[in-house]
């Protein structure tokens, strides 16, 4: 438990290495269904120490509205806020969804909270949610791709609308990582204990796989598993959503205090 208690001060206690900026901003993008408002839900219910609100679900983040998610992180302390935050945008689908015009303009601070995305019509500087002059706090400092292990081919035009995205953060040199969640129906070595995820030849491959599909290194692919339909925390989901969850820190940390 010990790495995991050091893992859970640190980013708890965190703060930006930077003066000018109060949280770190990480934005998460993926197809759909792949667990992105479960992955905030699972970062609260592991800083809170109990477990929050039932996931959301897809239907719900699809509503596509930019919206920023803060952590609270004490019980009872309606002002004690974590110092990153998060953003998730519409999903990529097949033939709709959001345009990946609207994820750049995102990464730069372009859209503002509240603003309703619209997938037939991209967000222009005439419009009421464009931000015309961003602050360093409104740009993404890390870009995570959340990916299901259990789902099934990514279809071509959602992977072109990822390396879009992917090729956008790159010129901003913004970092990137991502994420593999339902690690437990993708295995079930895995499902059975948790512990098996390093050993798993089959969530090895996913890696592989995952890295060759989106061009993110290996070892910036961190599995998950979110929390679903448990009703108290356990310490093997923490320990893999924290691991996760300091390098998303640490690369968005890295890239403030060069801005």
């Amino acid at each position: 438990r010990l790495y995991n208690v050091m893992d859970l001060q640190y980013v708890k206690e965190y703060k930006p290495g930077n003066k000018d900026i109060k949280h770190v901003r990480i934005l998460l993008y993926g197809p759909d269904g792949a667990g992105k408002s479960s992955f905030i839900k699972s970062v609260s219910s592991v800083i809170r120490g109990r477990v929050t609100t039932p996931a959301l679900t897809s239907e719900k983040s699809c509503s596509g509205t930019y919206e920023t998610f803060k952590i609270r992180e004490e019980e009872g302390n309606p002002e004690s806020f974590c110092h990153f935050v998060f953003n998730d945008v519409m999903d990529l689908k097949d033939g709709d969804g959001i345009s990946s015009d609207d994820i750049k303009l995102t990464l730069k601070g372009h859209v503002k909270e509240g603003y309703q995305f619209n997938p037939s019509s991209p967000l222009s500087p005439e419009d009421p949610g464009y931000n015309p002059r961003p602050s360093a706090d409104d740009q993404v400092h890390v870009l995570v791709c959340v990916l299901s292990a259990n789902s099934a081919e990514i279809p071509d035009s959602v992977l072109k609308k990822m390396a879009d995205i992917r090729e956008a953060a790159s010129e901003l040199g913004i970092p990137q990582m991502a994420i593999g969640t339902y690690i437990d129906l993708a295995c079930p070595e895995t499902k059975k204990d948790l512990k098996n995820v390093y050993k798993s030849q089959h969530l090895k491959q996913k890696v592989k796989d995952f890295s060759a599909a989106v061009g993110v290194p290996e070892n910036y692919i961190f599995p998950v598993k979110n929390y679903s339909d448990e009703t108290n925390i356990n310490n093997d989901v923490d320990t893999l959503i924290l691991n996760a969850l300091r390098q998303m820190i640490n690369l968005g940390d890295n890239f403030i205090c060069k801005m």
